[in-house]
Formats: C-alpha cells, structure tokens, sequence
C-alpha cells in the first residue's frame, strides 16, 4: 500500500521555466552558452539532456560549475514561480486522504522551502535534494532506508526521463506528468509506469 508521494519539484510542481531561461540566458554570454528563446522550448522538450547540451553549446562536464550558479539567479526570481493549475488542489487531497508528500528534488532545499512558504503550501512533510542533477536515485534510497519502507509504499511523480531512469534503480514506481520539461515522445521510450496529462489523473491512479 502507498504511504508517501515523492514530487519532484521543478516542472511537476512548480512551473519555473521562465525563471530558469531568465537564469541561463543571463549566463549564456559568460559562459558562451547559446541562449535559450521561448520559442526554442518545443523542440527542446523532444531531446535528450545530452543533446540538448549540444544544441546549446553547453559542455556537460561544466554542470557542477553552471548549475549552483543557476540556482542562484533561481533564488531571486522565486515570486515568479507559480504552482501549475490543480497542483494546490491536488497535494491538499492527498494530505486529505493520508498521503504523506515529499519533494526530492536537484533544486536547493532552500529554494523550495522559500517557495512553499511563498505559496501558502503546508502539505509537504519533507525536502530532499541532490546535489547531483542524476543523483535522485540514492536520495530514494536513503529515503527509503531512512524510514525503513519497501519500494512498493512509495511512488515518484515527475517529468523528465532522468526520473524515470532513477526510480528503475531503485526501483519504485513512478507516474510522469506532461506538463513539464520532457516530452511524451521522449520519455516514452523509457517506459515509465503512469503518464498523465493532468493533475487529477494521479488521484485515479492513486
């Protein structure tokens, strides 16, 4: 039986896109990045993180130097970032019917506490964050172990194949939303257990 929810948080919970191309984009000339558009986003939804690195001229051995400084510029754009519609709805029925929620997350613990505390959100027990973008799945795990709980009492919500691919690892199930960064078409191929298109389809699957 399901106990706890794990979200992620960027392009699950939180619609941050803008932010994050504000954040890049103000990086791109320092670091020769190719800047990102509005109208780039299609496209880029549709390809891997390797080739989007790639597209946007972006070593990806340089993700431990950029990303903290991303998230920096993140941080002074938090009341820009709003919650997708129904997601509010959707974590107070979960607490209404028992769930305990949990954001794990590659984001900075602090960002997303000054988001919830911004948003009035008060349904989330815990934030954990890697601080590698591809180490979600031993933050899982730890989880897990911490509260002493089998992979079958936990599901992940999230919206990119490199959640799917660390919930396989561990493995818990997860469900994957697609309103955020990857596309149906790309994370198809990785097979995740759910995909839904909005927010109240979890709670039937629930």
């Amino acid at each position: 039986m399901i106990k706890y929810i794990l979200f992620d948080f960027d392009g699950t919970l939180a619609d941050s896109k803008d932010v994050f191309i504000s954040a890049w984009n103000q990086l791109a000339d320092k670091y020769k990045f190719k800047k990102i558009h509005h109208q780039d986003l299609d496209a880029l939804r549709k390809l891997s993180i390797k080739e989007r690195a790639k597209q946007l001229n972006f070593p990806l051995y340089k993700i431990p130097l950029v990303v903290p400084e991303v998230y920096r510029l993140y941080k002074k754009s938090i009341k820009d970032i709003i919650l997708f519609d129904g997601v509010k709805l959707l974590l107070d029925e979960l607490e209404s019917r028992g769930y305990q929620i949990v954001i794990i997350s590659s984001n900075s613990e602090g960002n997303i506490k000054e988001f919830l505390r911004e948003n009035a959100v008060d349904s989330v027990k815990e934030v954990l964050c890697s601080s590698k973008i591809f180490g979600k799945d031993q933050v899982i795990k730890k989880f897990l172990q911490t509260n002493k709980l089998k992979g079958s009492e936990v599901i992940y919500i999230g919206d990119e194949c490199r959640d799917i691919i660390a919930c396989k690892k561990v493995p818990v199930k997860i469900i994957w939303v697609g309103w955020g960064y990857d596309s149906a078409e790309l994370v198809t191929p990785e097979k995740p257990d759910y995909m839904v298109h909005m927010p109240e389809e979890i709670l039937n699957i629930l």
